[in-house]
């Protein structure tokens, strides 16, 4: 489940360095230039964010001294053995030279009770073994302790610096409660834990954005199923398993995160709130609390960027409810797209091979056609009230040419047919003409030739708009059957 939800207007502004999200509503289309139709146009990304630097040198003198004020107070809170809470029965080191100084104190015991003193004294020094520093503490992976120069170590407190603009000590005591909560959670070794088979189509990991970001997507319809709702959320206990594997989720993501300055460190988290429960169902607004109050304290920057997709009304007025208290920063990472713009809204941020066709992408789960290896989406755009065609060749007899093709917003007329190289030959329809409305799919489809020619994908705009086509093809000679 996101870290975002209906409930966010309850957490306070201070507490949102987690959620954060864009309060404006998408843009209306925007005007595309006029293109050559054979070559792969470049799509547009949004620039209404940008992830701040990790390098040294692209720090501001204030963040820089930040940085090493906070590396000097972890340092020496690790070597003291002060990073985590003492337990009962424990004295630090600053601790035991005050108690020996009383015990000098104390005044001299008679002949009888100087022996068993002594007894005892000698049995406490034996009982009491010196203490240990741990010098590895990790967190993600990374060892904290500064003067280890471990690569990472300094965008991770950066993280934790961006989160309480750059106020040391607040940052300094996110990190302590931090490393106490993963203590107490066993966050640490959450990976191992089987959870949430049952609820995975609720929240899962999939694929990257443009700029290499794995994605979350969190899909609230699912739990309109009333037996898969009460399954999650239908007691405390059921609450606090979906807890803590929405945490082993966002460990699963944090996996593929990279530490290093320039690396990406964070993830892109896009909420599907098509047919979600809403407002008025009180299990999920208490265990969704839970998981903004976790996510926000203990992942501090974690989130580059939050896309709602499908939202309804309400969940605006909701939103705008918050918007005063959040800062400039937290809106710029927000961002809305309602039903009939949320193919143009992921494109901004993620290819259009990247995005599931379910969402108007070409990204289909086990694809056994297309991958990485066949080359990119090729993108042409045509004019209102024109007709554009796109052209497969198959000089082989014998091929299988198979395609993908979206075109965004529909709303025209396609057919597909074979035309072979001999003029005395007839043309075959592979997909006779039909209008394509708004909520058509992607096309996929193929053809295998009994002799040379080419397919012809056909396209007419027949409306006052603009059109974006993408598609990609593949030709299998039969030889690589």
């Amino acid at each position: 489940m996101t870290v975002e939800s209906v409930d966010a207007v309850e957490v306070k502004a201070e507490e949102t360095q987690m959620t954060e999200v864009s309060v404006s509503v998408p843009e209306e289309e925007k005007t595309v230039g006029k293109v050559d139709e054979a070559a792969p146009k470049t799509v547009e990304k949004s620039s209404s964010y940008r992830e701040e630097s990790n390098f040294l040198s692209d720090l501001k003198d204030n963040e820089n001294k930040a940085l090493i004020e906070l590396r000097s107070k972890l340092e020496e809170a690790i070597l003291g053995n002060n990073l985590f809470k003492k337990e009962a029965g424990t004295e630090s080191k600053e601790e035991q030279p005050a108690a020996a100084e009383e015990k000098e104190k104390e005044p001299e015991a008679t002949d009888g009770t100087a022996q068993e003193g002594e007894d005892k004294q000698s049995s406490n020094d034996v009982e009491q073994p010196e203490e240990v520093v741990d010098r590895d503490i990790t967190l993600w992976g990374v060892p904290l302790l500064p003067s280890k120069c471990a690569e990472g170590n300094d965008v991770i407190l950066l993280k934790f610096l961006r989160a309480r603009e750059f106020k040391v000590n607040e940052a300094f005591e996110m990190l302590k409660k931090t490393l106490e909560w993963r203590k107490e959670f066993k966050t640490d070794s959450i990976l191992e834990e089987e959870l949430g088979q049952d609820i995975s189509s609720v929240a899962y990991m999939n694929g990257v954005d443009r700029e290499g970001h794995a994605i979350c997507y969190n899909i609230y319809g699912v739990l309109e199923n009333e037996e898969l709702y009460q399954k999650t959320f239908g007691t405390e206990e059921k609450r606090s398993q979906f807890l803590r594997w929405r945490i082993q989720l966002m460990e699963k993501g944090i996996q593929n995160l990279n530490f290093k300055p320039g690396g990406v460190t964070s993830l892109l988290q896009i909420n599907d709130l098509n047919n979600s429960p809403g407002p008025s169902k009180k299990e999920i607004r208490i265990a969704t609390k839970q998981a903004v109050s976790l996510l926000q304290d203990n992942y501090p920057e974690f989130v580059a960027r939050n896309i709602f997709i499908n939202v309804p009304f309400w969940y605006y007025a909701m939103n705008a409810l918050l918007s005063p208290f959040l800062t400039q920063r937290t809106k710029s990472k927000f961002v809305f797209a309602r039903p009939s713009k949320v193919t143009e809204t992921l494109l901004k941020y993620i290819s259009v091979e990247e995005i599931p066709v379910q969402y108007g992408g070409l990204k289909r789960e086990e694809d056994t056609e297309f991958s990485v290896e066949d080359g990119g989406v090729s993108e042409l755009v045509f004019k209102a009230g024109s007709t554009t065609t796109i052209e497969i060749p198959a000089p082989e007899v014998g091929s299988t040419l198979v395609w993908d093709l979206t075109v965004m917003g529909w709303e025209v007329n396609y057919k597909e047919e074979f035309v072979p190289a001999d003029e005395g030959s007839y043309t075959i329809i592979i997909q006779k003409g039909k209008k394509m409305g708004s909520q058509e799919g992607p096309v996929r489809n193929s053809f295998r030739n009994n002799e040379p020619g080419k397919v012809v994908l056909t396209i007419e705009n027949s409306g006052s708009k603009k059109k974006r086509v993408f598609y990609r093809y593949k030709t299998k000679n039969c030889s690589s059957f």
